[in-house]
């Protein structure tokens, strides 16, 4: 299948349930792994620990990390989606279009985010300031978020407050779709995607160029998360020119699925016995699930619509489930002190917050992204 002309692109896609099923499962661990920290609110020494097994208790509650690469690969996807079905072409990107729309997606909810932010950390409620011995400072902090160089500057200082630590992805992405456009004008379309290809594959060696003793950069550097999102530039890619045949699509999202839960279930096995290579596994069933919803989009599913809509609220949950996640843990604290035994009856009120949150939030902030509402295609 030829890649779409610039008439095509102009006809809207309706909303695909699979792929914003695919972020709501992801955001899901986040807010699940947040909560579910050895110093918050942990499953296991709750009452739930002593009826369900140890690994599917670790698998809900471990894997925030991974999600967020399933977010990096899931985001290239759709903006070169987006590229190639409004312009053909990557070659044909508008850089204006282009940087308005992110601008629009983007800064609306950032800013106001980073001023509840600092309101708070002014205020002196714990979780939203630097400490007293923290290299950090309320300055810094903002700064780097602007600039999106927040995971450079916990590189160089440490762990930053709880409710501003989840800035360092949005870093990782904006750089990259600071300069993506760009090599899509400069570069011929054979070098960029042997480009995007070498660097997909390389995500587990640059990962590991960084010092292991620098724990919070190794997490967060910048080449490694990029990598992710060049694996789902390059499904879009494929997705452009290949449509598999709907058997053979549902086997594709069969083994991409198995691929996701080999990794969130059994990532310690993985490790060990297929050459740490988790990451990899992660980005080949993130690409091979869009790669077969993109083709095929299955029909919405009324017992999974919640999750879909958590999937459109991704962007607002990530930046706002922090408030409620923070809030929660010092209720919970309040009035039961330091018992474990009931935190498992926390999570569906928490994450029932979480999406009340960020519903509101989506509202308030969508007079600044209106093209979001004349057109269907998923913003990353």
């Amino acid at each position: 299948m030829r890649g779409q002309t610039p008439a095509a692109a102009r006809v809207a896609r309706p909303r695909n349930s699979g792929i914003d099923c695919l972020r709501g499962f992801a955001i899901l661990l986040v807010v699940v792994h947040h909560l579910a920290l050895p110093f918050r609110l942990p499953l296991r020494p709750s009452l739930l620990g002593e009826w369900l097994p140890k690994r599917l208790l670790n698998a809900v509650s471990f894997n925030g990390y991974e999600a967020v690469f399933i977010f990096f690969v899931i985001s290239g996807f759709l903006i070169a989606t987006r590229i190639l079905e409004r312009h053909g072409d990557l070659r044909s990107v508008s850089l204006r279009q282009f940087y308005t729309a992110r601008a629009r997606r983007i800064l609306p909810l950032l800013f106001l985010t980073l001023a509840v932010l600092s309101g708070f950390a002014l205020a002196g409620i714990e979780g939203f300031g630097p400490g007293k011995d923290s290299q950090q400072t309320l300055a810094g902090l903002l700064a780097s978020a602007l600039t999106f160089t927040f995971n450079w500057y916990e590189g160089r200082t440490g762990w930053a407050p709880a409710a501003w630590d989840v800035l360092w992805s949005l870093s990782i992405e904006e750089v990259f779709y600071l300069g993506f456009p760009l090599l899509c004008l400069l570069l011929p379309r054979r070098v960029l995607i042997a480009a995007l290809a070498v660097w997909a594959l390389a995500l587990i060696p640059l990962r590991d160029m960084v010092p292991a003793s620098n724990e919070v950069w190794w997490e967060k550097a910048y080449l490694p998360g990029m990598a992710a999102i060049a694996w789902g530039v390059l499904t879009a890619l494929l997705a452009q020119r290949w449509r598999p045949a709907q058997r053979d699509a549902r086997a594709i999202a069969l083994f991409g699925g198995f691929c996701i839960l080999l990794v969130i279930g059994w990532g310690d096995l993985v490790h060990k016995h297929l050459f740490k290579s988790g990451l990899y596994l992660l980005c080949v069933g993130a690409c091979t699930m869009l790669l077969a919803f993109h083709a095929h989009p299955p029909a919405p599913r009324r017992g999974l619509r919640w999750l879909a809509r958590m999937g459109e609220l991704s962007y607002e949950l990530y930046l706002s489930h922090m408030f409620v996640v923070l809030a929660v843990v010092a209720g919970y604290r309040a009035l039961l002190g330091a018992t474990q035994t009931w935190t498992f009856t926390i999570y569906l009120p928490a994450v029932a917050i979480c999406f009340a949150l960020a519903t509101a939030l989506a509202r308030f902030t969508a007079r600044w992204d209106q093209p979001r509402h004349r057109r269907h295609l998923h913003t990353a």
